[in-house]
């Protein structure tokens, strides 16, 4: 049985956020029913047309849900939405400052109905404080959590490649909904779990809030370096580089003995200590270029694998795509869209005993006439709400 096996959670979502935290829960079982504006459905779905004319962003975070088309403000589909809450075990919402409150969608509202209902509020800076109606978007959360500024090259800071601040929401909310349901099968009662945005990137943002605060060091923008530790990095080789790590003094004991076979280099006194090769990584990283000048970059991984030293490959999207790790563990699933079927991986977690499912992506209100009927309405009914505008 999966965790969430006969759950059944209403999404009022859209982008990044909500979407990826409730296809997880889709992964763990849950009937997720994603409820679309009528027409275009959640805006996401037009983010870009990388897949078959599908978007990538919408088929990553959307597989396995049921899709729903409700004009809320419409009072038949308000009516159905309501019913459906009832039935509910979990609603997450992301909508606009203050319009889940306008809509009577806030838990205190909907806890006489449903008492045991968890209701997930997504936001980008809370429900409280100046900034409470301002828009929030990954990139300006990126900004004012300060992750940008330690991100880049020296000479200019940069955002990270990927959605992480709303990543890093979608897990925190994840992890608050799965608390909350544990916490309901020790009393029956539900709550209400809050996530904003720019406090899961403040979460993770704390080492360098630490260093500024106490030391007075903002962390430098090291590309492909660690601010605190090395050598870590990428380092040239002779046909390219490799990134590789060390953690403590043991390793660079052994790294300094068994891959550059110089002892000398550890007893330098510009290296002797983390805090020296931290001062000194310029001069570090030239010793250890020097060595790696004449190996090919598979000698030097060879090598270091060798030694016990913890190393990577600086990978392109495309070879993670065709990594051979995920091949030889099996992490490939196929994940229907209505341009066909697509690749996808499997969930991170994995229950050794059920496999995650690995649901179709919806359009736009697939499921609309199917789950309404679920809650007892006839088709003539669902057929007027049609014609009406409501679906």
């Amino acid at each position: 049985m999966l965790p969430m096996e006969g759950m059944r959670v209403i999404a009022l979502e859209h982008a990044v956020a909500a979407p990826l935290c409730t296809r997880h829960l889709a992964d763990m079982g849950a009937d997720v029913i994603k409820i679309e504006r009528p027409g275009d459905g959640d805006f996401a779905r037009a983010y870009d047309d990388y897949v078959n004319g599908i978007c990538s962003h919408f088929i990553w975070l959307n597989r396995g849900k049921r899709s729903v088309t409700l004009d809320v403000k419409n009072p038949d589909a308000r009516t159905a939405l309501d019913r459906l809450i009832a039935g509910a075990d979990v609603l997450v919402q992301n909508l606009a400052p203050g319009a889940a409150a306008r809509l009577g969608l806030t838990h205190e509202a909907l806890k006489p109905s449903n008492p045991g209902l968890v209701v997930c509020d997504i936001s980008g800076y809370g429900e409280s404080g100046p900034f409470v109606q301002k828009k929030a978007y990954d990139l300006l959360i990126q900004a004012e959590s300060g992750l940008i500024s330690v991100t880049g090259s020296p000479d200019e800071p940069s955002r990270v490649g990927i959605s992480i601040a709303d990543i890093a929401t979608g897990m925190y909310a994840l992890t608050g909904i799965l608390g909350a349901l544990v916490r309901r099968g020790r009393t029956g009662a539900g709550c209400n779990v809050k996530v904003a945005m720019l406090d899961a990137l403040g979460e993770w943002m704390t080492y360098p809030m630490l260093r500024h605060a106490y030391a007075g060091s903002p962390p430098p923008r090291v590309p492909t370096s660690h601010p605190a530790i090395a050598p870590y990095g990428a380092h040239r080789t002779k046909d390219g580089q490799v990134i590789l790590g060390l953690q403590n003094e043991r390793e660079w004991a052994v790294f300094c003995d068994k891959v550059l076979g110089n002892a000398g280099v550890r007893t330098d006194p510009r290296f002797a200590t983390q805090h020296q090769r931290r001062a000194n990584r310029d001069a570090l990283t030239a010793v250890i270029e020097d060595f790696f000048s004449t190996m090919t970059s598979a000698d030097v991984s060879a090598l270091l694998d060798s030694a016990g030293i913890a190393n990577g490959r600086l990978n392109e999207p495309i070879d993670v795509w065709n990594h051979v790790q995920f091949s030889a563990r099996d992490r490939w699933r196929q994940v229907g869209t209505e341009a066909g079927p697509v690749r996808g991986l499997l969930p991170p977690f994995t229950f050794a005993d059920e496999e995650a499912p690995v649901g179709d992506v919806p359009s736009v209100g697939q499921h609309t006439d199917e789950v309404l009927r679920e809650i007892g309405l006839s088709t003539a009914q669902i057929a007027a709400m049609r014609a009406a505008g409501a679906l």
